[in-house]
């Protein structure tokens, strides 16, 4: 008998010291995160379902957590800081972010992508967003914004400038190229294409029209 009680006193003893080994607390409590709490120890208690993650089971039902889990069964991981923006602690220390949030503690707002032409990456409600500046758009702040607009299948390639296809100029490619010029008061209305007057006509509006 003796022996058995000094068995079960080494028991305790043992499990007292590695609770103040790595700091263990007691799942559920409210006690500082990595202090170890006195407790009364029944060496045989049973937890159904057992603890886990190195949980002690120190009476019926009741576990005693390692540093960094928590929980009636000490299933759950115990990140601090707390993981932010969503994010999901996997294990002490480790966060899992969610899409458009990085760092240690997804702290960080990130765009998959990058923002462009001076964007800003912020979190626009819960998600990650570029923020353009005014002469710019798209979700990467990649499409250039042309007040006037660009005419005749013109592009915008950068704030107020069309790039133009051929046969077509001007700020908004709205003026039209004639190789040859139209002459006599005829007028380019296309790509080498002229609109005469009405005593006129030919390609560049160089015949005088007969009159019967």
């Amino acid at each position: 008998m003796k022996m058995a009680g000094l068995c079960c006193m080494s028991m305790q003893l043992l499990l007292l010291a590695l609770a103040a080994l790595v700091g263990i607390s007691l799942g559920g409590s409210d006690g500082p995160r990595g202090v170890a709490l006195p407790f009364v120890f029944d060496p045989k208690a049973t937890c159904d379902p057992p603890c886990k993650h190195a949980g002690i089971c120190i009476r019926n039902n009741t576990c005693f957590c390692s540093r960094g889990y928590e929980g009636e069964t000490c299933q759950f991981a115990n990140c601090y800081p707390k993981c932010k923006n969503g994010g999901e602690c996997l294990r002490p220390g480790k966060c899992r972010c969610p899409s458009g949030f990085g760092g240690k503690f997804c702290h960080r707002v990130v765009c998959d992508a990058g923002c462009w032409n001076g964007g800003e990456c912020t979190a626009v409600n819960g998600e990650a967003k570029c923020i353009c500046p005014s002469s710019w758009t798209g979700s990467r702040c990649q499409d250039a914004i042309c007040p006037q607009g660009c005419k005749n299948g013109g592009i915008c390639v950068a704030p107020g400038i069309c790039s133009c296809p051929d046969g077509w100029i001007g700020g908004a490619c709205h003026t039209a190229v004639c190789k040859k010029p139209c002459v006599n008061g005829g007028k380019c209305v296309s790509p080498n294409t002229c609109r005469c007057r009405g005593l006129f006509t030919g390609p560049q509006c160089e015949e005088r029209k007969k009159l019967y």
